[in-house]
Order: C-alpha cells, then structure tokens, then sequence
C-alpha cells in the first residue's frame, strides 16, 4: 500500500498492469479494510467542496460601494451625535445583510439535502461479493460494474465485457456517443449508452478528468447582471458624494465656518446622496421571490440569480426520468405458449440479472412462487439490454446437462424473431394494446426448443407506481 500511486497514465498499461499497479484481485476485489486505508489516502471520491466561513459570508454583506457609504454616513452621525439618523442608518444596514444572508443561508441548506437525496449509488466488488455502495466511498483498484445509463462514477479502466458506448459530450464536446472497449478508459461523468462492462477504478475525486475540469471551470469568475447594476450605481454616488463634498468642504472653509457645521452639512449631503433603504428593499423583493420560487420546489442558492433568471428570453432544459416510484410490480402474465404463468416469469427470470439491481430484473424475479427454482439453472451468458436490440438475453445450461436461450424485451422485438402466424401476431399485439391503456409496461419473453429455434411464451406486464409528491425540483 505504501507504494500505491495514481499520478500514471493507465491508458498506457495493459489489464494486468494495472491491476498489480493498483494491487487488487479482480475475482474478489478490494477487502474492507483496504478501502478504509485507501479512503484516508486518497479521500472521498468526490470534488472538494470550499465551505466558506458563515462570520465571513454575513461580513462580506458590509463590503462594497453602497455599504460603504452607509457606514461613513453613520460614523458621520455617530460623530455629531446625531444618534436617531445613526441607529436607523445602523439598522437599514443590518437589515440588509440579515435578509441577504438569512435567505442564502436556507439555499445552501436546501441544497446540501437534496445533494444527500440525490447521491450516487455504484456497484462495486467487495470482500468477493457485488454490493450497492455510495459512489463518494469508491476508491483506486475497485471493481465495478457499469450497466446503460449510468454515470460514470470514476475515471475507470474497463477489463471485462464486449463494448461500452459512452456520451461524453460533457467533457469532450463530441456530439456523438464513442465506443470503448476492454483496456480503454472511460471519464468520470460520462453516460454509459448501451453495453454493460466490469470496469477498475483508477483515479477519484479531484484527480478524475472531471475533477480537474471543474477545477478550471471553478476559477473563470463571472458577475451578474444585477451585481453590474448595483456596483454601477454605487460608483457613480460615490463619485458624485465626494465631489460635492469637497465643494461643501471649500465653501465652508472660506466662509471660516465652524468644524461641527462643517461635519453637519457634510452628513446631511451623504445621507442624502445615498440610498440607504436600496440595499434592503432589494433583498427583501428578491427574498419574496424566492419564497414564491420554493413553493414551486425551485431552490434559489444565490439572490442575485432571481434577476438573472428573469431577464432571459429562453431557457432550455432536458427532463429525463420518470414521476413514478421506480418499483415495479409484475402482474398476471398473459400466455401464448406457455403453459402456465410461472414458466413466463422463470425464462423472465432466466433473461435478467440479479445483481444488476435493474428495476425490470428485480420486478420479474420477485413474481417468482420459489425463487430456489433459480438453482437449477447456471446463467453461462448474459447479453445486457441496450436500446438498438431493445432486449436482454442469456444463454442457460441446466443442471442435467440441457442447455437453451432466453431473450425478454420489447414486445414486438421478441414476437418478430419467432416464426409465429399473422393471427397470432395480431392477438399478442391487440393483447399489448390492452395493457398500455391500463398503464401497464410489457415485456415479451420467448426461449428457444430443441432444435434451437425461438418460441414465444407470454407477455409480462408490469405496473410502475405514481409518486406521491411528483414535483421536480429545479
């Protein structure tokens, strides 16, 4: 351990290179105790994050123009003992930074909870078994497995399985997903197309390609629009302040008036000049608008963003997802060549893969009578679903010594690769028509006999659940 290092350029070293690099056995994977040591080396996998003091954030609201010459406007009254116009300058000034940091203060703890809810799960080998863990507690030399649609947790060299095809748009700007296969590297952030690989990790954190990019993209500073505006104006009072003071100041002087009228006259033109209320009546409007924004469950993090937001003429987005629960419960199976509805849910079961922990795969294993029956059979093959072939498939030997396939996947897919009459075609589709209407998802599923050919067996349907509370959080 004390010689682990990730500073090199995996890309440059074969399978085995890397794993002994990284010492980790790819059969069994990392053992607790070497994820602990390697998480104290390398901390979490996850971007550093600079938590700003909350005394220096409250502070940072008596910095600026306007601020500024609020305060000179109270030390001048404080000066003359003017203490009426001091206390109520006192409080504006408070007032403003109270409301402005109170407000940013609950959209920092907004957003720490929804990050907490929205965490990235993995699947990772440990101690020799396949495990869901959070992806921060990843670390160099595990070993993971990567289905469509994932995320790419690390940067990770992939050392089992045909092909992954990976959008890395984020990244790299390319339009088009790329193809990767075993011994190439696949970035931190990237989406995982079609394909399914066992991957090694090989660089987390701040260290990924990913980490390095925020990096970047977290030192181009950028003001506002309305920290423009403000800025603007306050420059523009204080210019207009100074010059008219030492006009006061000079008119005063040769008339020999007296150092206290000379202060008097001094103040009452600041305090004029300067629109002490502005700062709070800002704050306290924007603040109305993010309390309408959060009923609307949109988090408002900074109060400048409100204007920003407002002043745009288009705004794009991409909803991706569902409202439902994500837990799928498997209905009566509806049989054009089985038997009897468990031998549907079996070559079902068959076609899927438990420790995918897939939504589909868990629903259809679940409708299982005796989830035992599963050991009589030995899972040689499994063909992944990907959204060009719209199905999953395995090739199975059973204990006797038979073997045979089995696919599950889009109905139309499934009934088009079995040699079935146009009737029967027009029964199952008439019969998938039904379940749509009823909000059903269904799967068709089919094994082959033994002369090798495709039989259709039934149809599966399954029922996702609405959520209870389905607004989205933006």
């Amino acid at each position: 351990m004390a010689n682990l290092k990730t500073d090199i350029d995996f890309s440059k070293l074969t399978i085995e290179e890397s794993l002994k690099q990284l010492n980790v056995d790819i059969q069994n994977g990392l053992s607790q105790e070497e994820v602990d040591i390697r998480l104290k080396q390398f901390g979490p996998n996850a971007l550093e994050e600079n938590k700003e003091s909350s005394l220096l954030k409250f502070l940072s609201y008596f910095w600026g123009p306007i601020p500024w010459m609020i305060e000179i406007a109270a030390i001048l009254s404080a000066a003359i003992q003017h203490w009426p116009d001091f206390f109520i300058i006192l409080f504006l000034l408070l007032f403003n930074a109270s409301v402005g940091f109170w407000q940013e203060h609950q959209a920092a703890s907004a957003v720490e909870a929804l990050k907490k809810q929205l965490a990235m799960k993995g699947r990772a080998k440990r101690n020799g078994k396949w495990m869901g863990i959070d992806s921060s507690k990843l670390v160099p030399g595990d070993i993971v497995r990567i289905r469509p649609g994932d995320i790419i947790p690390a940067d990770t060299k992939l050392i089992e399985g045909d092909y992954l095809s990976v959008d890395q748009s984020a990244l790299t700007g390319e339009s088009l997903p790329v193809t990767r296969k075993t011994g190439e590297i696949v970035y931190s952030g990237s989406i995982a197309k079609q394909g399914e690989m066992v991957a090694l990790v090989t660089t987390t954190g701040k260290d990924t390609f990913f980490g390095q990019t925020a990096k970047l993209v977290s030192e181009a500073k950028s003001v506002s629009h309305f920290q423009k505006a403000v800025l603007k104006i306050g420059d523009y009072l204080i210019y207009l302040s100074l010059g008219l003071a030492a006009i006061l100041v000079l008119d005063e002087l040769f008339r020999a008036s007296s150092f206290i009228t000379l202060i008097q006259f001094t103040l009452i033109l600041v305090v004029a000049a300067i629109p002490a209320a502005m700062p709070a009546v800002l704050s306290v409007t924007m603040a109305i608008g993010a309390m309408v924004l959060a009923k609307k469950k949109a988090i408002v993090t900074r109060l400048e963003s409100i204007e920003e937001m407002a002043g745009m003429d288009i705004l794009c987005s991409d909803k991706t997802g569902t409202l439902t629960q994500n837990k799928l419960t498997l209905g009566e199976p509806a049989l054009f060549g089985a038997d009897n509805p468990q031998e549907v849910i079996l070559a079902g079961a068959l076609a899927s893969k438990a420790e995918n922990q897939d939504a589909i795969d868990l629903a259809v294993i679940a409708g299982l009578s005796d989830s035992k029956v599963l050991e009589n059979y030995t899972q040689q093959k499994f063909f992944p679903f990907d959204p060009i072939h719209k199905r999953t498939e395995a090739d199975i030997t059973v204990k006797n010594g038979s073997s045979f396939k089995v696919t599950k996947g889009a109905p139309q897919v499934i009934f088009n690769m079995c040699d079935l009459p146009k009737e029967k075609v027009e029964s199952i589709q008439t019969k998938v028509d039904e379940y749509a209407k009823k909000g059903y998802r269904t799967l068709g599923v089919a094994r082959t006999d033994e002369n090798n050919n495709w039989k259709f067996l039934g149809l599966l349907p399954l029922f996702d659940p609405p959520r209870e509370d389905s607004a989205q959080q933006i």
